[in-house]
């Protein structure tokens, strides 16, 4: 996808975001479904960054969600700070654990690094079932304050989604732009082969490590967002499964594929929602539906969806041009 296309691309998602609360004020699916979606698109796109661009592999990003909103959680609900520096503190507790953590993790490669980050996030995910203390173990921690941007409190769905919508569109143009850039081309160069990019003169070890302190980072502050939001976390929402998911969002979207990430994290959060009509029978529903795609469209639904398009429109220009339409 051409750089052009992808501004479209973004030109369309503005619309298209902006449009939904307008047309449709009242509606479930645009306000509290949405606010949920934009979560997961940054999950998805940050994680994208890490998985589809530079090849690597991570089970362990729900960590960095978790440490995002236990942070903003802790020192809002126990010390009384205001949400906004509570967050700061968040994204650098996040970037300092991320970067410590990258180079011994990064030296390791396949199945070996799935296997390191899933343990990293285990050990976090039992720190905050542990440490009741700070984060109210199990039982999780209840208000939490929402937000305030200059006067204005965030204290409805539709204003959740405003907030929602602006920092995931502004997390979609981040990736856009990342792709397009000098730092961009070294990832796709690590992804392709990393013996191949160090001759060329790229620092593998600095490109992978960079990537995944961003990932972290991004997916740090949509879980400070994520708790003020909800008022309430507790470390169910931060396990591995949940981990899982944002993986399989980006893989079902089309690796190294920014709208893919965004595609795929809309249908999935979408999916169990419309397949709750089937009660007993939605997991089976689901996963059926997920093995379905990735037998038929290894490549990602999005990208699988846009190449068949391209090719269909390919051929009926031939024969519109030989019946002279």
């Amino acid at each position: 996808m051409s750089a052009l296309h992808r501004l479209h691309g973004f030109l369309a998602l503005v619309v298209a975001v902006a449009l939904l609360p307008v047309l449709f004020p009242d509606n479930y699916f645009v306000t509290v479904v949405g606010v949920t979606i934009g979560f997961n698109v940054m999950l998805a796109v940050a994680l994208n960054l890490f998985i589809g661009f530079a090849g690597q592999i991570s089970l362990g990003h729900a960590a960095f969600f978790g440490m995002g909103a236990y942070a903003s959680a802790i020192l809002t609900t126990r010390y009384g700070w205001s949400p906004w520096p509570a967050m700061g503190v968040g994204l650098v507790i996040v970037y300092v654990v991320a970067l410590l953590i990258s180079r011994p993790i990064l030296k390791l490669k396949g199945h070996y690094l799935a296997m390191a980050t899933l343990g990293f996030g285990i050990i976090v995910n039992i720190i905050m079932v542990e440490a009741v203390d700070w984060t109210g173990g199990p039982d999780g921690m209840s208000g939490i304050p929402g937000l305030e941007l200059f006067g204005w409190a965030v204290d409805s769905d539709l204003r959740w989604y405003a907030v929602m919508a602006v920092v995931m569109l502004a997390t979609v143009l981040l990736s856009l732009n990342i792709i397009d850039s000098r730092a961009g081309r070294a990832l796709r160069a690590v992804h392709g082969s990393e013996v191949a990019a160090q001759t060329l003169g790229v620092d593998t070890a600095r490109v992978k490590s960079q990537v995944f302190v961003l990932s972290a980072c991004l997916a740090s502050l949509a879980g400070s967002l994520f708790a003020h939001q909800q008022n309430f976390i507790s470390p169910v929402s931060f396990n591995f499964f949940f981990s899982i998911e944002v993986v399989t969002m980006v893989v079902l979207g089309g690796l190294a594929s920014t709208y893919g990430a965004v595609f795929g994290a809309i249908v999935l959060t979408l999916l169990p929602q419309v397949l709750v009509v089937f009660e007993d029978y939605e997991v089976l529903i689901l996963g059926t539906i997920l093995m379905s795609i990735m037998i038929f469209l290894p490549q990602g639904l999005f990208v699988g969806l846009v190449r068949g398009s391209t090719g269909l429109l390919r051929r009926l220009r031939p024969a519109a041009v030989a019946t002279g339409d």
